[in-house]
């Protein structure tokens, strides 16, 4: 297309995308195909971000109560693990309230809950079973564990489960949904566990750095839930096992976050006399 400029009689050459001069030289640049890519990545890096953001929205928040749901699936057999309790983010601590499924040959009947404390570096069980006495604790170290704790307490650590996504990658955004009344926005993705130890808190980069061993992959998909604020109010995390596992032994990790700013009891961590230190028969799931 040729413009002319009356005031100064000279001849400006105006090249439209879509002319038969300009096709060639800048389809790339020009074409609504290009343009509608350079907007989905942009949208996709912008998601990336206010993902990679929501663990620091919760240490905001300063606490919140927590339903934890953890679910594995091998072989066609699948066993569901839940918990509540309440969580502070500002000292990674919290208490949880962890239900086992029934006994194989006992159907009907419950085991007794677990009493978990979660801390910096550790990980606390009381009730654990597996030879454990009923009035013992069993303590853990996180970085000591092969999957960082992600899933081996039967609940993955509220913080964990937001650094863990520091990590985000491959985002898309899902819309707008409604959970517990509140509207969040839903975001689909993959988070990459080395990335995400390399940019967590002191707090949980250690026990993330160990659990990049303790996967078949680093990769890890997810459905993240976040509310007007930022905050994480649901993350779906699913885990692919090596070290042993059944081929095909995955683990799907649910943490659900509400009633924020509830008052959170300082956590107490357990006497050293009341720590047991024997052998452990078994796990506890």
């Amino acid at each position: 297309m040729v413009v002319q400029d009356r005031r100064g009689g000279a001849v400006a050459m105006a090249v439209a995308c879509g002319t038969g001069l300009a096709v060639g030289l800048l389809a790339t640049g020009c074409s609504p195909d290009g343009a509608a890519a350079d907007d989905q990545a942009a949208t996709g890096r912008a998601a990336a971000s206010e993902v990679r953001r929501s663990a620091d929205a919760l240490v905001r928040a300063g606490s919140a109560r927590v339903r934890t749901a953890m679910e594995t699936a091998s072989g066609g057999t699948r066993v569901a693990i839940r918990g509540t309790g309440i969580y502070d983010f500002r000292t990674s601590s919290g208490q949880l309230r962890v239900l086992l499924p029934d006994l194989a040959d006992k159907p009907g009947e419950g085991r007794q809950p677990i009493t978990e404390i979660l801390a910096p570096g550790a990980l606390f069980m009381k009730n654990r079973g597996a030879g454990v006495p009923a009035d013992k604790w069993v303590r853990m170290a996180t970085a000591a564990l092969a999957d960082g704790n992600l899933v081996t307490g039967g609940a993955t650590d509220p913080l964990a489960a937001a650094e863990l996504l520091r990590g985000a990658r491959e985002v898309a955004y899902r819309g707008e949904e409604r959970l517990d009344g509140v509207r969040v926005r839903h975001y689909r993705g993959i988070t990459d566990i080395g990335a995400a130890a390399r940019a967590a808190s002191r707090r949980s980069g250690p026990a993330l750095a160990a659990a990049e061993k303790g996967f078949t992959t680093d990769a890890v998909p997810f459905d993240a839930y976040l509310d007007e604020a930022g905050r994480l109010r649901k993350a779906r995390q699913r885990f692919q096992f090596a070290n042993g596992a059944p081929e095909g032994a995955s683990v799907t990790s649910t943490t659900e976050l509400y009633d924020f700013g509830v008052r959170a009891a300082r956590v107490r961590l357990p006497e050293r006399r009341d720590i047991y230190a024997g052998k452990i028969a078994s796990a506890a799931s």
